[in-house]
């Protein structure tokens, strides 16, 4: 082997193997969104910085002044964050989900900083507002949601559309979520199953078990529009002239249930996430509170959530304070 040849390849093992390009984007908000998958957390972290930035500076953020509040120190960026939690429960008495999910939108920015390079501070100290979830987890009998749902003309095509919807509401207890997510593609008719982006799951899509009225609905809706072929298509459109064929969106499943559920004289508040609280209670009521098989329906990650559900439909603390009563 040649002295030339040897100096070739010592070159290109000594040269790199990739150029990586390095990204010089400083606008750290930009680039936290960009990492934030749900669409749902992307608005609401862009809405709560923008608050934030407004209130301390008074001005809307731009990438120098975010720049500015990750490079303080962190006693001083501490301060800021306080300050501002202070403002929103003390001034604005902003209930505690909120307080808890605008600290959380501050928070995320400095973890980005710190992952970029630009921030060099913790805000893990700042703890958040104690939160009881789920307080009320009541919904509506089965006899109630059968008058909504038969408030419904299955005869035209929006109402083969909206019969499918409110059925899943029911039999599954999916969120809006994951009924405004699916695609054709998702549905098979055949096995009865349907693929959903269940919460939390990133894109990963857990298969779940349909009724055959369920099947049939959806199975309906599909050849009165005329999409059972286009797999990837969303499987519930918009069907009004201005934005006809685009996928439906949450908030005209939260109109259709408050307006049937109005229709039907139902008292109750109602919304989506209601009939998935009718649905969860119905299932504890006709399992005998079976926490296992009530959970695998609901897909809550922790059975004390289910606990919760059952603790209100059986009103024991309703119960324990009559037996007081009467004792005296």
């Amino acid at each position: 082997m040649s002295d030339f040849q040897i100096t070739v390849i010592q070159t290109e093992l000594l040269a790199p193997v990739v150029d990586f390009p390095l990204d010089q984007d400083t606008d750290v908000i930009k680039q936290l969104l960009a990492d934030t998958r749900s669409s749902n957390t992307k608005r609401a972290y862009e809405k709560d910085l923008k608050d934030f930035f407004k209130y301390i500076t008074g001005r809307l953020p731009d990438s120098n002044l975010v720049l500015e509040f990750l490079q303080l120190d962190q006693s001083h960026a501490v301060a800021v964050v306080l300050k501002y939690k202070s403002h929103l429960v003390n001034e604005k008495k902003l209930a505690e989900a909120t307080v808890n999910r605008r600290l959380s939108a501050i928070k995320s920015l400095a973890t980005m900083g710190r992952k970029l390079g630009y921030c060099s501070y913790t805000l893990e100290d700042i703890k958040g507002e104690k939160v009881e979830a789920y307080r009320d987890t009541t919904g509506i009998p089965a006899a109630e949601y059968a008058r909504v749902i038969g408030l419904i003309d299955r005869t035209t095509v929006k109402g083969k559309r909206d019969y499918a919807i409110l059925r899943l509401l029911w039999d599954n207890a999916l969120r809006r979520s994951e009924v405004c997510n699916l695609n054709v593609g998702d549905f098979d008719a055949q096995a009865k199953t349907l693929r959903i982006l269940g919460k939390g799951k990133g894109t990963q899509k857990v298969t779940i078990d349909l009724s055959f009225k369920t099947t049939e609905a959806i199975t309906d809706w599909l050849i009165a529009c005329g999409g059972a072929t286009k797999l990837k298509a969303p499987l519930f459109t918009v069907l009004a002239y201005n934005g006809n064929g685009t996928r439906l969106g949450g908030e005209a499943i939260r109109r259709l249930i408050d307006e049937l559920s109005k229709a039907a004289g139902i008292t109750k508040k109602m919304s989506p996430h209601r009939v998935r609280h009718s649905s969860i209670t119905t299932v504890l009521d006709k399992n005998n509170g079976n926490y296992r098989a009530t959970q695998r329906f609901s897909r809550h990650k922790k059975t004390d959530t289910v606990i919760k559900y059952d603790d209100n439909r059986q009103k024991l603390q309703k119960e324990m304070t009559d037996i007081l009563a009467d004792l005296i």
